[in-house]
């Protein structure tokens, strides 16, 4: 059975859909972006927006019963592959090891003028 999941703890969405699905022990987020939940503001700069959508994701995967160690699989949307370096390192550097799969894509346009946003699917451990 799908639950929805919405968390007080990240930016509300910008369009029709929910933060995250959770089957079972599975959870299936939507892409974070580097808005400041309080503020509802991007943050400055590739540095701030990739720190700010990864503290987005883990607020919605501890709403689902989930965390950060327990992803599986993420894909990252660049604006720039050239800030790829960077968002590798911070990403490097917040995602507990052992590191999750991941797909990492160049593309023309995020929401709200993003750099960076990264989507999850994580199993409840």
């Amino acid at each position: 059975m799908k639950q929805v999941i919405n968390a007080e703890n990240a930016p509300k969405a910008i369009g029709p859909y929910s933060h995250a699905n959770k089957v079972g022990k599975m959870v299936f987020t939507s892409g974070q972006i580097g808005l400041n939940p309080d503020t509802g503001e991007l943050a400055n700069g590739v540095e701030a927006q990739t720190i700010q959508a990864i503290n987005n994701l883990k607020a919605v995967l501890e709403a689902a019963g989930a965390s950060l160690a327990g992803i599986v699989k993420t894909t990252v949307f660049v604006k720039n592959m050239a800030d790829f370096a960077l968002v590798n390192k911070l990403y490097g550097m917040l995602i507990p090891e052992p590191f999750p799969a991941r797909s990492c894509v160049e593309v023309a346009a995020l929401p709200a003028g993003a750099l960076v946003e990264i989507e999850a699917m994580a199993v409840v451990l």
